[in-house]
């Protein structure tokens, strides 16, 4: 009866010790993975912020060198002030310039506008997307990204009706425009983009609904 015993035994740890090394092995590689995932969600998530800040910072220059030139060298007035169309705005020329600032005091926003917008400038500073240059009758439009923190357009949802938006133009004026409508559309609508203002002063400013997955536009004009 022992030597049964002993052998059953003999028998049972035959077939149960490569099963436990196997398990053991298993859960090595999937923590392995895990590890690695991990790191290069991390490496990813901090090189993202770093980009950020990179580009708020070649923004912030941008803006210093306006306030710089309007203060001690004049101002350039040799952009163009024809109102043009979607197509001239959406160039793919590397060449763009500042042409002005704006302001939100409520939400901590001051950024240079580029003349133009693509990709590559909407990572760097607030674009002008359609309509005249700063402070000329029509309709400015600008738009910046909302990367869902503190940067360029993100606390746009913070605004309320009667909140005021500072404009700064190429002569050195500033123009406050006071927002009287909020709302979100498809990003297909661009009819937030019409020039029929009755030759009065209006800023839209948009951006992305990253929740809704739409587009949030902010309505203001001038304050009179």
């Amino acid at each position: 009866m022992n030597q049964i015993l002993f052998e059953q035994k003999e028998e049972t740890n035959f077939y149960e010790k490569p099963v436990v090394k196997t398990k053991v092995k298993f859960f090595k590689v999937i923590f392995l993975l895990s590890v690695l995932l991990t790191s290069a969600t991390l490496l990813y998530y901090f090189y993202y912020l770093y980009s950020i800040n990179q580009k708020e910072q070649l923004s912030n220059k941008l803006k210093d060198n306006f306030n710089l030139a309007s203060l001690y060298t004049g101002i350039d007035t040799t952009y163009p002030t024809k109102k043009l169309t979607l197509n001239d705005y959406i160039s793919e020329d590397s060449n763009f310039s500042v042409i002005g600032l704006i302001e939100i005091p409520k939400i901590n926003i001051n950024y240079p506008i580029l003349s133009y917008i693509n990709e590559d400038l909407l990572k760097i500073a607030p674009c002008r997307f359609f309509g005249p240059l700063p402070n000329e009758p029509g309709n400015l439009c600008i738009a910046a990204h909302n990367y869902n923190n503190d940067k360029f357009f993100s606390k746009l949802k913070n605004l309320k009706k009667q909140d005021s938006i500072f404009i700064y133009d190429l002569s050195g004026n500033k123009l406050e425009y006071v927002v009287y409508d909020i709302y979100d559309t498809d990003y297909s609508d661009l009819s937030c983009t019409r020039q029929e203002t009755q030759d009065k002063k209006e800023v839209t400013l948009i951006t992305c609904n990253n929740v809704k997955n739409k587009r949030t536009i902010i309505k203001a004009k001038e304050r009179e």
